[in-house]
């Protein structure tokens, strides 16, 4: 009768925490590559375009390149950074980003970070829900995410803004 009874209290444990579990699940890994916090900020519905950001580590011995990302919400997926030219602070798209070896690349606001144009299904870009996209390497192959939308950026994300 003990056992019985500590058994249904440890089921009932293990189902609390089961969803726990699935809602940090903000980690994908291929190969020596793992994308950790893919997220984006809730936007205003008529807004064109949605960033979406996240963080690529390298545990390999040799560099990969991350060459583009798809998501079936928006028409394209274009990899951007933001450099400075004079006093400005410029986007600009670029082809590929080299993650190095043992090293972190972050995407983030005012950093690197996938541009999704031409936005075909907004129903996922609300605070909470997720959306897919994926991640091509030159190495490690699709990773496929889901991006949690946020109404506001996580409060690390501008302190990692910059670590390359």
């Amino acid at each position: 009768m003990l056992n019985l009874s500590l058994f249904k209290h440890a089921v009932i444990a293990a189902a609390l925490l089961l969803p726990a579990s699935f809602a940090n699940a903000h980690q994908y890994k291929s190969g020596d590559l793992e994308v950790t916090h893919p997220w984006s900020q809730e936007l205003p519905p008529n807004a064109p375009t949605v960033a979406a950001y996240f963080e690529i580590h390298n545990t390999g011995n040799t560099p990969d390149r991350l060459l583009s990302a798809d998501t079936s919400i928006a028409e394209g997926a274009e990899l951007h950074q933001h450099v400075m030219q004079g006093d400005l602070m410029r986007m600009q798209p670029v082809t590929d980003v080299i993650v190095p070896p043992g090293g972190t690349v972050t995407f983030g606001p005012m950093a690197y970070h996938v541009m999704l144009v031409n936005i075909k299904d907004r129903s996922l870009l609300q605070d909470g829900k997720r959306f897919p996209l994926t991640l091509h390497f030159e190495k490690a192959g699709a990773i496929p995410v889901e991006v949690s939308v946020q109404k506001q950026a996580p409060q690390d994300s501008m302190d990692h803004a910059h670590s390359h």
